[in-house]
């Protein structure tokens, strides 16, 4: 790997190219179809642009925030990314590691290469388990019970995958996952393993085993059978924030699934406004999708997020390194971002506001002004 000094997150993806089988990398690196969504992500955060404030006390910056009532040092987390063992022999627990280390959460893939159980024995650490509704709702209340069991706080449900995206790299490597690996929390229900296939064995799996007729009701029925808060991940327009909220979600991740499911979805950070005005306050929003540099942390704090969520930066940076890989990732983030608010003129997160970016949208309207 050469163990040259990495300044930036972007960094690991060409040292993980380098060292990943082509199919893992490519599975991981993918968009959907054309991938106008995968470079939109990135693309939309630098048309954002900064309105800083100077002659601030900013001697003192504290990044530390409240997440669903739990406390972190920073609005910076980690996304659920599964198989993570494809990346490094540790996978998920290394993660685990470097997220409690960092005094931030975790949330963790129902697809996991390891279980809920293995997760929660690294220790003490804020978790998240982000949950794929599949067709047997037994299965289902089996994993929501285990998840809590285990000591994870809340649930993000995905909700932008009836049908799994159209990968065409995954296609043509014909995608499995690999078979000394197993989804560890399917294990013992035998869907631990993928089939091989003409098509993404992934493809194949989420066909039959997900639920697409998956609905709001079902958000309502999650509640009858745990306690725990449903994170709502995926949701991109203010219609379905509505009925998020009606339906009692406890937040909502702004999500494109990393530009994996619809190709051709604006940039999450272009979505978030139009969520955050309908929310009003009366839940928290996330968002993931892009965030590579302190100052898109900071943009979507400006825009009205509670907090982001990272997830191919932490696959990258676990295939190069390992935990000190991830925990790399999360500090240059944390660094970055705590720049960007001293040079910014905020001392604290409550001091970002939306008078400290200019969109599209604002020099649109200025100029019918």
């Amino acid at each position: 790997m050469g163990m040259e000094m990495i300044t930036n997150v972007s960094e690991y993806e060409r040292l993980a190219k380098e060292k990943l089988p082509k199919m893992v990398y490519d599975y991981y690196a993918s968009g959907a179809e054309d991938q106008w969504t995968l470079n939109e992500n990135r693309e939309a955060f630098s048309r954002i642009l900064f309105r800083p404030r100077v002659l601030i006390d900013v001697s003192h910056i504290n990044m530390a925030t409240s997440i669903l009532g739990f406390d972190v040092s920073m609005p910076i987390m980690i996304a659920p990314t599964a198989m993570q063992k494809m990346a490094h022999p540790e996978g998920e627990l290394a993660t685990a590691r470097a997220a409690a280390s960092a005094g931030t959460i975790m949330t963790l893939s129902s697809w996991a290469t390891s279980s809920v159980e293995r997760v929660n024995s690294v220790g003490p650490g804020i978790r998240f388990f982000q949950l794929y509704v599949y067709k047997d709702r037994n299965i289902v209340r089996q994993l929501v019970k285990r998840a809590e069991m285990a000591g994870f706080k809340a649930i993000a449900l995905t909700v932008d995958t009836p049908r799994l995206g159209r990968r065409e790299a995954d296609i043509k490597n014909r995608f499995i996952l690999p078979p000394h690996l197993v989804l560890e929390n399917f294990a013992a229900l035998d869907l631990g393993k993928m089939d091989k296939t003409d098509d993404s064995g992934l493809a194949s799996y989420v066909a039959s085993q997900v639920d697409q007729s998956l609905c709001w009701e079902d958000v309502k029925w999650l509640q009858t059978i745990t306690s725990l808060p449903i994170l709502v991940k995926g949701v991109m327009t203010a219609e379905d924030t509505r009925i998020a909220i009606e339906y009692g979600a406890a937040g909502i991740i702004v999500s494109n699934h990393g530009a994996r499911q619809l190709d051709y979805v604006p940039a999450t950070i272009s979505c978030l406004e139009e969520v955050v005005r309908e929310a009003k306050g009366r839940l928290p929003v996330f968002l993931d999708g892009g965030v590579r540099r302190g100052t898109d942390v900071f943009k979507a704090l400006a825009l009205g997020a509670a907090g982001v969520f990272i997830g191919r930066p932490v696959l990258y940076s676990l295939a190069v390194d390992g935990e000190a890989g991830v925990r790399k990732v999360l500090q240059m983030l944390r660094d970055e971002l705590e720049l960007a608010m001293a040079l910014s003129g905020c001392a604290s997160l409550r001091d970002i506001t939306r008078a400290h970016v200019v969109t599209d949208g604002d020099r649109i309207r200025r100029a019918r002004l």
